[in-house]
């Protein structure tokens, strides 16, 4: 197991316990110590920037392997996912927003397991590229109650998650288009 793929295995390892500092309270709905959900937050950051080192390292060392180019998109689905349910769950997060994310994930996830079993590998776009960015920065932005521009009154969080619902969407055609051809057979 390469460096790459443990980067990826601890971005998984890491949203249970991303889950349990967000989501976990006492009786009467208070938290179990002072500022976890910014721990959480932490945890989520963390995990979101091995996103892009396991990719800029495998590609460095030449160490992409079949397992990293499973993992890797699957990783990051798991921790959005997590997140998004999780911040619904709390109600930062609207229902309709999550689920519209998610379901562009599974729907490109449907596509690239398609195009899989026709022999295509389809890639990360650009557009899916600023999708992750863009959804990581606003779930960021809310977990950490729009913090530091909260201190000047300035919302990022929801306005971000605006921005990155109308990427999820753009991508998602995106594939689309990409795989029409494989559709149609």
């Amino acid at each position: 197991m390469n460096l790459p793929n443990r980067l990826t295995l601890a971005r998984i390892f890491l949203i249970p316990i991303f889950m349990a500092f967000l989501l976990l309270q006492v009786p009467k709905g208070q938290t179990l110590f002072p500022h976890q959900d910014i721990v959480a937050a932490i945890i989520f950051i963390l995990a979101s920037t091995t996103d892009g080192l396991d990719g800029y390292i495998a590609r460095k060392r030449h160490q992409v392997t079949v397992l990293g180019k499973f993992m890797d998109p699957l990783a990051d689905k798991l921790l959005v996912s997590a997140a998004l349910i999780s911040l619904v769950q709390l109600g930062d997060v609207t229902a309709w927003i999550a689920w519209t994310i998610l379901g562009r994930e599974f729907a490109v996830t449907g596509l690239r397991a398609i195009a899989a079993a026709d022999g295509h590998v389809i890639a990360a776009s650009k557009l899916g590229k600023i999708k992750t960015v863009t959804q990581v920065i606003a779930i960021s932005a809310i977990l950490l109650h729009d913090w530091p521009f909260s201190l000047i009154h300035i919302p990022i969080g929801q306005p971000f998650l605006y921005i990155a619902l109308i990427f999820t969407i753009i991508s998602g055609v995106d594939y689309v288009v990409k795989t029409r051809k494989l559709l149609r057979r």
